[in-house]
């Protein structure tokens, strides 16, 4: 029978309270898509284990780890949050993502949603206005192993038209209309969801799909609350 070293013994009691911790961290990320996701209707199965995998308590501020999974939007800084968790889920869902396709989000924050976007699309392209928002998230995206995301410092008025055009769009802030130059980088057969309306009031949650014909049908999903565009 083997015997417990001493070496082994001291990193068992080192990383016990770590493992302990993200087991913790799971079974809180497990309670949080059952009754907070999969609860209101979320369905697509790729999303739910999206969901399930990403560890959101990375994404939010130290002072903010007890409420990593709480049903809510939680400060990042600099006037911006991290997403309520059933909205990230519903505005993925909405997009029909098949794992193929080339996909531009508009506000990077944390990059939690650009990490669910990771395990649904083929590529994923985002924007970030604010300076110290854009570098941790690209500090953490990279320790984390998020290769397939490609950050851009700017205005995301403009989207990233270098990389157009994109099968999907996401913006995760609210603007007072939906921005033309993202209108002309959506493929024929895309989709866009945006919060569109006045800043810091209800907005609605819009789905925008450009025809054959490259005309755009929009339609609205929901009433919602997010932080406004910002512009350079």
């Amino acid at each position: 029978m083997k015997t417990i070293t001493a070496i082994s013994l001291a990193l068992l009691l080192l990383f016990s309270p770590v493992l302990a911790g993200e087991e913790e961290y799971r079974a809180a990320r497990l309670k949080m898509v059952a009754d907070q996701i999969e609860a209101r209707g979320v369905k697509d199965p790729a999303v739910l284990a999206a969901m399930r995998r990403a560890p959101r308590h990375l994404f939010v501020l130290e002072e903010d780890l007890k409420m990593a999974y709480s049903d809510q939007p939680l400060p990042i800084g600099y006037g911006q949050t991290i997403s309520q968790p059933y909205i990230v889920a519903y505005m993925t869902e909405v997009l029909e993502l098949t794992g193929k396709e080339r996909v531009l989000e508009i506000g990077t924050g944390s990059g939690y949603q650009a990490a669910i976007l990771a395990a649904m699309a083929g590529e994923v392209y985002s924007v970030e206005i604010i300076p110290q928002l854009y570098e941790s998230a690209r500090d953490r995206l990279a320790r984390l192993g998020y290769e397939k995301i490609k950050l851009k410092l700017g205005d995301g008025y403009f989207g990233w038209p270098e990389q157009a055009p994109f099968d999907a769009i996401i913006v995760t802030c609210a603007a007072g209309h939906i921005p033309p130059p993202l209108i002309e980088q959506l493929k024929v057969g895309g989709k866009m969801v945006i919060p569109v309306g006045h800043p810091w009031s209800v907005q609605s949650l819009v789905l925008a799909e450009k025809d054959d014909q490259g005309q755009v049908k929009t339609r609205s999903l929901m009433a919602v609350r997010f932080v406004p565009l910002m512009r350079e």
